[in-house]
């Protein structure tokens, strides 16, 4: 089973997903320049073998629902991430929040 729904945040729409599988859920929260995930997230292979794609990216592990990831702190960004000031530790809400801001100035 998968759920898709609207997020607003402040006056802005990230969309949050959520996808059941055996033994685990996949759980993302996007905007249309970047997103954070959970744990099955491999920061390390985008920041080396799909670093050409600068993929802007944060991870939270320990997280069960989206509520979580959003309250989260990220353990890993993708350095195109960084860059745009998406910290490792950054709560999963402000990191959205930077993205969405970022759409409306790029």
């Amino acid at each position: 089973m998968f759920r898709v729904e609207p997020l607003p945040v402040d006056g802005r729409e990230a969309m949050c997903i959520e996808v059941k599988l055996p033994k685990t859920t996949l759980l993302v929260v996007t905007t249309k320049i970047g997103y954070i995930m959970c744990g099955a997230l491999d920061i390390q292979l985008l920041n080396t073998k799909l670093k050409e794609r600068g993929v802007i990216a944060g991870r939270a592990v320990g997280v069960r629902t989206i509520e979580d990831l959003l309250e989260a702190p990220l353990e890993s960004v993708t350095e195109q991430a960084e860059a745009m000031g998406v910290t490792k530790g950054m709560i999963g809400r402000d990191a959205i929040r930077l993205m969405l801001k970022a759409e409306t100035t790029s």
